[in-house]
């Protein structure tokens, strides 16, 4: 029978990609084959400082970003 409490170490998945962009506007990549998926991370907390560590090896190249995807609030967007 599943449990009706709210899980305290409950997972809340975050995906960090980066790569470079095709410009400074928007959020296109300039070759998805090229992009870098760094990982899946189990928390915000682990997830930003995998971003920050990648966004501080590319600081001299404007065109390449990074980003943290909430994944679960796509996998459950009713959840906050």
């Amino acid at each position: 029978m599943p449990s009706t409490k709210e899980d305290p170490a409950k997972q809340l998945l975050h995906l960090v990609i980066g790569g470079e962009l095709s410009s400074l506007e928007g959020v296109t990549f300039s070759d998805l084959d090229q992009v870098d998926v760094v990982g899946v991370f189990p928390n915000y907390a682990t997830a930003y400082a995998a971003w920050k560590q990648k966004a501080q090896l590319t600081v001299d190249s404007a065109q390449t970003r990074y980003f943290i995807v909430h994944l679960h609030r796509l996998l459950d967007p009713r959840a906050d």
